[in-house]
């Protein structure tokens, strides 16, 4: 029972689950965004849903094309408004580790250093 105890409260899977709830209301909010802008590209060009939508007898190429109208917004939305804002503030927030090198390193360099200037 102390191992599952221990399992519980280890800090990753507390915060893998608070990583999913908040990828899951993440996923609503982006979902109804992706909708709003489906139904503004509705009104100003005719109608974003594809479904009914058929090439050559093909029943699918409707549904595939409204899926992949839908991901492109989603991806267009993920990126501009979570990863462009966090690599700004982490390149912001963060400063570059001063490189350090092994002793070992700095030994072999000199070492390597000395046969160059022998000849």
């Amino acid at each position: 029972m102390k191992g599952f105890k221990d399992f519980i409260m280890r800090g990753n899977l507390v915060e893998l689950a608070v990583a999913f709830i908040v990828a899951g209301a993440f996923g609503k909010v982006v979902e109804s965004f992706t909708a709003i802008i489906m139904e503004g590209i509705a009104k100003a060009g005719g109608a974003p849903n594809f479904d009914e939508w058929t090439v050559g007898g093909f029943t699918t190429v409707g549904p595939f094309l409204t899926a992949a109208v839908a991901f492109l917004i989603v991806a267009f939305i993920v990126y501009f408004f979570v990863v462009k804002p966090y690599e700004a503030a982490r390149d912001r927030f963060t400063t570059p580790a001063e490189e350090e090198t092994d002793e070992n390193t700095e030994l072999l360099r000199e070492i390597r250093d000395s046969l160059r200037a022998r000849g």
